[in-house]
């Protein structure tokens, strides 16, 4: 029997909103594109055995268990956080979770887990 296919989805927040995918939708055509395509070659290797180039990252410390796709676009680096749930009931899933941009300062800007 082969393995199940991965699929992706959104998080769905406890209101109904999807953080992700308004994120995708706020960022200009081309670091979308490209991340939607990293998402894409994740899902259909199928994780773990996409290599990533430097666009698709584990995260580490508090935040290991969470994935990144890396896009740069001029000043800004574009980050797009995800979850592989390989247990979820429909089969394994690259879950996006949520988005950010912020200065180009330095690839391994630091993220928390919380306050």
């Amino acid at each position: 029997m082969a393995p199940r296919p991965w699929r992706d989805g959104f998080f769905v927040a406890a209101d109904g909103r999807k953080p992700a995918e308004g994120w995708l939708l706020e960022l200009p055509a081309k670091p979308a594109a490209e991340v939607i395509a990293v998402i894409t070659a994740v899902r259909d290797a199928p994780p773990p055995a996409f290599a990533g180039g430097g666009k698709w990252e584990a995260m580490h410390g508090e935040m290991a268990g969470i994935y990144e796709v890396r896009c740069r676009q001029g000043g800004q680096l574009h980050r797009l956080f995800c979850l592989l749930d390989r247990n979820h009931p429909d089969g394994p899933a690259l879950v996006i979770l949520d988005g950010d941009s912020e200065p180009n300062r330095d690839a391994r800007v630091r993220l928390s887990a919380g306050p």
